[in-house]
């Protein structure tokens, strides 16, 4: 296998890999609602088809966030290498990342916020207003998890310098013991614990591979470790069979993150690894890179605004036309959601032309702020944007905190202005 390279230059593996995750999560939020609306009560139900009998099966196959810090860990440690060989401090290039995670949440907080106010004067329903806009909210806890691992990468890079192996395993290690206190206890609360250890240690993995220690042995032992531990916890361990809680009223092992996650994400990227140079070969040939070229840049955009065509089709045929998701898993369900991904899509092909100018910060947004502003920089970020996954996009101050909170980071980034000294009298 051809060891990835330690420069900043694209690597098609990784790029690919970051499609089929944006992908297929646009794919699990647009299918897996099930939805029905009662006039007599202005009440929209929202439930899951993972709640639906041998709906668990589909969440091992659908979740697949781990690839998704895995490339982010491979991309930042690479990145963040390149800048400090030309001397960019870490807290510049700190501020680089967050401006870049918080810019284009701004204008999706001024066009949801704004919107939902609008709605609610124009007579819609409290309730499935709340319930959209929350949904819409959602997507944003990668964000906020994402924040906290941007933050460790300058310390968590020198620690992979000097341990290499043994920082992804004590990481691991430490969402083993987080589990161990959570089910002893009973306290689930504790899980949460788990945001830091399960998703740093998946990051970390990506150092890993940067690093070119990922080779086939290596990914082959993870790929049959990580599903072999993934299945043996969950068949006899005290976990939810669910690997992912979208619109799911039952526990899963993504909210909090557990140990399964850790395994289930371990054996993916390890057959990802596997997989790689046919990956990347086919990736390589004309029609697919010109395709992967021109869908990169926008997938930030895709992620965060994926959600405003499912609210509009489903306003329109549940709330307007009366109509209700057919039974999950059936042929009639198949149909929804290729009639509704049929409606949906060129919805968000036009929201994402308009909205991918948003990608890239403005240039005024640049300059080093020091270690102690940059703390607080992402502090005010990481906090607004799990304001805004918990609040929603939607009417009350939770948003508004939320969405002032990402601005205020964003502008943390910047140098402290400097005033000039009086000249001395006399």
């Amino acid at each position: 296998m051809t060891p990835p390279t330690a420069s900043p230059e694209r690597d098609l593996f990784l790029d690919a890999l970051r499609l089929l995750v944006i992908v297929l999560v646009v794919a699990q939020h647009w299918s897996l609602p099930v939805l029905s609306f009662s006039a007599a009560s202005d009440t929209l139900s929202m439930g899951s088809v993972l709640n639906a009998e041998g709906g668990f099966a589909v969440t091992w196959i659908v979740q697949v966030m781990p690839l998704i810090f895995f490339v982010g860990g491979a991309v930042n440690v690479l990145s963040r290498r390149a800048a400090e060989a030309k001397g960019t401090t870490a807290s510049e290039w700190l501020a680089k990342r967050l401006r870049r995670l918080a810019w284009p949440v701004i204008p999706l907080t001024a066009a949801w916020i704004p919107a939902a106010y609008l709605l609610s004067a124009a007579g819609v329903p409290e309730q499935p207003l709340r319930v959209g806009t929350e949904a819409a909210g959602i997507v944003l806890w990668f964000l906020a998890a994402y924040v906290m691992v941007v933050v460790a990468t300058p310390v968590l890079a020198r620690a992979e310098d000097r341990f290499g192996w043994l920082v992804t395993g004590a990481l691991l290690a430490g969402a083993a013991l987080v589990d161990t206190a959570r089910f002893a206890t009973g306290v689930d609360a504790f899980g949460y614990a788990n945001t830091a250890f399960v998703w740093l240690g998946l990051h970390q993995l990506g150092f890993r591979y940067s690093a070119g220690a990922i080779g086939r042995r290596s990914a082959a032992a993870m790929a049959l470790g990580g599903f072999g531990a993934a299945v043996a916890l969950a068949a006899f361990g005290p976990y939810s069979a669910n690997m992912t809680g979208v619109f799911a009223v039952e526990a899963s092992n993504a909210g909090p993150p557990t140990l399964v996650l850790a395994g289930l994400g371990a054996g993916q990227i390890g057959l990802a690894v596997l997989l790689r140079d046919r990956i990347a070969g086919w990736v390589g040939h004309p029609v697919p890179a010109r395709v992967l070229n021109w869908i990169g840049p926008r997938l930030m955009t895709v992620y965060l605004w994926h959600m405003a065509p499912l609210s509009l089709v489903a306003g329109v045929l549940v709330l307007g036309l009366g109509m209700h998701t057919p039974a999950p898993l059936s042929g009639a369900w198949a149909v929804w959601c290729l009639v509704g991904a049929a409606l949906a899509l060129p919805l968000l092909c036009t929201v994402v032309g308009w909205a991918v100018r948003f990608e890239e910060p403005p240039r005024a947004l640049r300059g080093d702020p020091g270690k102690v502003r940059i703390v607080g920089a992402a502090a005010l970020t990481g906090g607004g944007l799990l304001l805004l996954t918990t609040g929603g996009l939607g009417t009350g101050p939770l948003p508004l905190l939320g969405a002032l909170a990402v601005g205020a980071g964003m502008l943390a980034t910047l140098p402290a202005v400097r005033l000039p000294r009086p000249a001395p009298v006399g």
